[in-house]
């Protein structure tokens, strides 16, 4: 392992020096490689594992119409490649358990009679473990239970492994049967390819993991916006004005300034008007948030957050309500501006006029 200086806390990772694709290789020489579910982490980490060489075979279901038209069309093979769940945990050695977390507790009692002894159980998330007591997922103690989390979507992941980088991925040992969990667990990190691989614990990687989509990643972020993209309406500047201070100059320049040098060269390279009001607020901001922070760390621990999660996701109709409120989201003003402003981005034009969409009829 690698020890690295995060700000001055020294930490253990594994890179690609460390641990080369070769030795992933010969780690992983004997097994076969199950990913179940083919949906958002699924065809990243199957695909990545076949390009790198490793035997891989996916678990679905043809009544899972989209994902196993996708697994289709990616070329996997029904009988050679492409089986039910239940087959693929039999011909498997390694099995990714990477169904959406309400799909791991209903089809968790199908899948554990099938598990063997010395298979792996795999997850990238470690939700399923971690609030068993709500999803009765308890592996059995035959099995090594282990963990790769990518930082990043499906999408990324496979993106930036075609264009030849990775996403950091975080790993665990949750139950070491063999005696080479860890082994296996590296092995299956550098194969999806992830950048780096860092430590962590089930319980740590759900709690932030949680705690992240809800804020900053997705949940802050989004609130943020909406409130100042209001305040700024609300006091007579334009739509298009109020979405590209709020949302445009951070997605398509500051944000990516961030990404590839930090925020202190962002704030030494922008006016010195800039960089005083920032400085000033940067502290009201985080003093403001810190209790809601607070609060949905506690939410995440207490379980509730998970309640409420396996509750919605298990309704039969979750995906009506989940389009009703995206399409809340889509249908606002603030979003509705965004899509004519995507549109108007020079790559956009001379694609038609038809790309930019029209006002609403009053």
């Amino acid at each position: 392992m690698a020890k690295i200086d995060f700000g001055g806390v020294v930490e253990e990772v594994v890179t690609r020096d460390e641990f080369p694709l070769e030795k992933a290789r010969e780690v992983l020489k004997d097994e076969v490689v199950a990913v179940l579910g083919y949906g958002v982490q699924g065809p990243a980490q199957a695909l990545n594992m076949r390009d790198n060489g490793i035997n891989v075979i996916v678990g679905g279901s043809p009544e899972r119409k989209r994902s196993w038209e996708k697994a289709l069309q990616d070329g996997w093979e029904p009988g050679k490649t492409l089986f039910s769940f239940e087959e693929a945990v039999e011909r498997g050695t390694i099995i990714q358990y990477l169904v959406s977390d309400a799909a791991q507790m209903i089809l968790w009692p199908r899948i554990k009679p099938h598990l063997k002894e010395g298979d792996a159980l795999y997850f990238s998330h470690g939700f399923a473990i971690v609030y068993n007591d709500q999803t009765g997922v308890v592996p059995p103690e035959f099995v090594d239970v282990i963990m790769v989390a990518p930082k990043g979507s499906g999408r990324s992941v496979r993106a930036n492994f075609l264009a030849g980088s990775g996403i950091n991925s975080s790993y665990a040992v949750y139950q070491d049967y063999t005696g080479r969990a860890t082994e296996r667990t590296l092995a299956v990190g550098i194969a999806i390819g992830s950048g780096y691989l860092f430590p962590t614990t089930f319980q740590n990687e759900v709690y932030s993991d949680l705690t992240g989509e809800r804020g900053v990643l997705m949940g802050a972020l989004t609130g943020i916006m909406e409130a100042q993209y209001n305040v700024l309406r609300e006091h007579g500047h334009s739509p298009s004005e109020a979405f590209n201070e709020t949302v445009e100059e951070l997605t398509q320049s500051l944000i990516r300034l961030v990404g590839e040098n930090g925020m202190d060269w962002m704030y030494a390279n922008c006016s010195t008007t800039a960089q005083r009001g920032a400085l000033d607020w940067r502290h009201r901001f985080r003093e403001a948030v810190a209790p809601v922070f607070d609060e949905l760390y506690q939410s995440v621990v207490s379980g509730e957050e998970t309640r409420i999660v396996l509750a919605a996701n298990s309704a039969s109709d979750y995906k009506e309500k989940l389009e009703t409120a995206l399409r809340q989201m889509r249908e606002s003003e603030m979003w509705q501006t965004g899509a004519a402003v995507r549109a108007l981005r020079p790559e956009n034009w001379g694609k038609g006029e038809s790309q930019i969409p029209k006002p609403k009829a009053q």
